[in-house]
């Protein structure tokens, strides 16, 4: 048995009500979190944060509210940048790969194909 999702899945998406069912059948039922994880078909640790947003903001701590940006992306895309902010992310971006290169990979393909390659043994002069 693979650990995590097969390659190509994707991760449940849970929506507020879902999690506040299961907090409330933790918290109402008496069921112990490890078992009510299994039941429910997640990980303990994710009930475990879910439990504590519950009891630390409410139902609002069960929202979900975490965007997936790429600021990267807004070199291309975005008309609006300002030179300053477009020169700031370029270079940011270059950090980012430099970084990569100290560590010795090198990147093989592009998009979704993409893939690290070390280069332990491979020279980059």
């Amino acid at each position: 048995m693979g650990i995590g999702i097969p390659k190509g899945g994707s991760n449940r998406k849970w929506d507020k009500e879902d999690k506040l069912r299961i907090v409330k059948r933790y918290l109402n039922e008496g069921i112990g979190r490890i078992a009510l994880a299994k039941e429910e078909n997640i990980s303990g640790g994710m009930l475990y944060i879910w439990i504590q947003k519950y009891l630390d903001e409410g139902e609002q701590g069960l929202v979900n509210n975490k965007k997936k940006d790429n600021h990267y992306a807004a070199i291309h895309t975005s008309k609006t940048l300002s030179e300053v902010d477009r020169l700031r992310l370029i270079v940011a971006k270059q950090e980012v790969e430099i970084e990569r290169l100290k560590k010795g990979y090198l990147v093989k393909g592009a998009g979704a194909n993409k893939e690290f390659v070390i280069t332990k043994d491979v020279s980059l002069k």
